[in-house]
């Protein structure tokens, strides 16, 4: 059975476990800030003052900060929507220098959490975060507020404990990964980089080595408006041409895509489900007696990472869904001369690290140690922790407290005593890692 390995070890775990009102005060300034998901094109709400309350709390301990926000040059056309804009959204990265001759820590976490509405089911307000029954309640406590919390009150109760480590700890916090995943990029583009990382996202104390990443294609079918209570000639003699009947066909052809990833070989994987392809939004028709003359279909479809291609793009996948489909279309007469049109709007690129990499072994251990086993895990969606390692270096995987069904939902919550142990288990973890000087 793993256990703690010295006296300090149980010093700071003990100190950790006694600042649980600290814990607890700490999440719920975090969640006063409104930080919830948007449209990319949306105002900023409280993201720059969440950063700078966090950047000013890394200061008090020594950090080096550095908070900005990106520039164009900074972000990728592939892979991040064309009118995102940083104004107001800005990035936090905070280094602490070790004494040297440790491996470096890249602790990660997304400030933005997703749209609290409808507010008026919510039992309590969703931004004054409420304890009630061991659980802490408001938006943003399970995903990942109260993750970013343990991570920097560990860092705190270190420096109140006068435990130097040897190698660097580096604390990131990004804006957008419920969007786009864009200020992960930036992170990245910024230079931000460590031996390994972990992102607090809610994994009650598992391992998540492996994601799925996903693309978004948009597909506009092509009709012809006509008086649809009117018979109408055939097409080529100038009828009408119903464009959501026509985008059946497409639909029809990604469902059969579908099925056959069910069962192919390339599709499995010992941690993640297979590729899905799910129609979110569909937009048709002009006016409820006109044939429609245009409809278009958005799906969004997650795909593994072996399926990306060695320019770390899923382009494989765009490949293969566009032969499928458009063979598809090309079978019908109509569509064979009025071809779909395709628009994929973004590309968010999975990732894995091994499940025997060394800090997911220490990771785990601590875990035991503190009475929260865990194991090597997948996660169906996707986190920023696949941006650190595929493009940035950094083998990150995510590692945090709370449960990831409370995620996203109304009165969301997370178990208070996990906060206290996730930041007992963040601050061993940094001195197993790092080594203490």
């Amino acid at each position: 059975m793993s256990e703690l390995k010295s006296p300090l070890e149980e010093r700071v775990v003990a100190t950790v476990r006694e600042g649980r009102d600290e814990i607890v005060s700490l999440v719920s300034e975090l969640v006063d800030f409104d930080t919830t998901a948007r449209e990319a094109e949306d105002p900023p709400h409280d993201e720059e003052a969440l950063q700078r309350h966090l950047q000013a709390r890394l200061a008090a301990i020594g950090a080096e900060t550095d908070l900005w926000e990106p520039t164009a040059t900074e972000k990728d056309g592939r892979h991040l929507p064309s009118q995102m804009s940083f104004t107001g959204r800005p990035q936090l990265a905070a280094h602490l220098r070790g004494a040297g001759g440790g491996r470096s820590l890249l602790l990660n976490g997304h400030i933005d959490a997703v749209s609290a509405e409808p507010r008026k089911l919510w039992a309590t307000d969703p931004f004054h975060a409420v304890e009630r029954d061991g659980r802490l309640y408001g938006r943003g406590t399970c995903d990942m507020k109260g993750g970013i919390a343990g991570m920097l009150y560990a860092l705190e109760v270190l420096h109140r404990l006068g435990v130097k480590l040897a190698g660097d700890a580096l604390f990131c916090t990004v804006t957008d990964e419920e969007s786009s995943g864009a200020g992960g990029f930036a992170a990245v583009a910024r230079g931000v980089k460590a031996d390994a990382g972990i992102c607090a996202e809610p994994t009650s104390f598992d391992a998540w080595v492996a994601c799925r990443g996903s693309l978004t294609p948009v597909v506009t079918v092509e009709g012809r408006a006509g008086h649809a209570e009117m018979a109408q000639p055939h097409w080529r003699e100038g009828g009408a041409v119903n464009a959501i009947s026509k985008a059946q066909l497409v639909l029809e052809a990604m469902e059969r895509l579908q099925q056959e990833w069910l069962t192919r070989a390339d599709q499995k994987h010992p941690l993640l489900s297979p590729g899905t392809i799910v129609p979110t939004i569909i937009k048709g028709g002009e006016w409820s007696v006109t044939y429609p003359s245009s409809c278009e279909v958005t799906f969004e479809v997650m795909y593994l990472p072996g399926h990306v291609d060695a320019a770390g793009t899923g382009k494989p996948i765009e490949d293969e869904i566009l032969h499928a489909v458009n063979a598809a279309a090309d079978a019908d007469s109509w569509l064979a001369e009025h071809p779909l049109q395709w628009f994929w709007d973004g590309d968010v690129v999975p990732a894995e690290v091994p499940a025997d990499h060394p800090l997911v072994g220490l990771c785990l251990e601590t875990g035991a140690a503190l009475g929260r086993p865990g194991k090597p895990a997948g996660l169906d969606s996707w986190h920023d922790g696949a941006t650190f390692t595929r493009r940035g270096g950094t083998p990150t995987f995510s590692y945090g407290p709370g449960d990831g069904s409370a995620a996203h939902t109304i009165n969301e919550w997370v178990e208070v005593d996990q906060l206290v142990d996730f930041a007992a288990a963040a601050a061993v973890i940094l001195m197993r890692w790092c080594g203490v000087a």
